[in-house]
């Protein structure tokens, strides 16, 4: 396997989403975002859902296209099988209450294939839960700002994708996007 690009972003979790879609994939799908709350990472096709488990502290993306996907590492907290198109061959990667926090271009656009795997995911809703139990101190500034900067710990979550095939047009040569 050989790793054709590889692209980190990092992004808020505004109400514990962040966002992976297609850039012309601007409507969300409300039954793959009810999928992210079992799975943590699922999609319609061309919108992905990341679901933290909290709202502040900024996580890692990491975008990287193979020639053909790896197995998700075996330590890695879990993982999910994934696919998802780009007809742009651009994909945003979005805060869903702050707007994109990046784009990649694909090697070219088409579907994508492979897995999603996530890293620090407790560790960090632990760390955000615990520090939000502790009564804020008189330091200057906003102690929870300087605490969520202060996480010991990164939470990540890498898509590790291989193009699969072309995309598909729709009959008015359009793509056939989900609501």
């Amino acid at each position: 396997m050989t790793l054709l690009t590889e692209y980190n972003v990092n992004a808020t979790p505004g109400r514990c989403i962040v966002e992976v879609y297609d850039s012309d994939a601007f409507l969300g799908d409300e039954a793959a975002l009810d999928a992210a709350e079992v799975q943590v990472v699922a999609g319609n096709g061309y919108h992905l859902y990341l679901l933290s488990l909290q709202a502040d502290i900024e996580v890692q993306v990491t975008i990287r296209i193979w020639d053909a996907p790896p197995v998700p590492p075996a330590d890695a907290e879990g993982h999910v099988a994934i696919d998802l198109e780009s007809e742009t061959g651009t994909l945003v990667v979005g805060q869903l209450d702050r707007g994109p926090a990046g784009e990649i271009s694909l090697p070219r656009p088409g579907v994508y294939e492979g897995h999603a795997w996530w890293e620090n995911r407790q560790a960090t809703a632990d760390y955000y839960w615990t520090t939000l139990d502790r009564p804020a101190d008189d330091a200057a500034g906003d102690p929870l700002v300087q605490a969520w900067k202060s996480c010991p710990v990164t939470e990540r979550y890498v898509l590790d994708l291989a193009h699969s095939r072309p995309s598909q047009l729709g009959d008015d040569g359009g793509s056939q996007r989900g609501t």
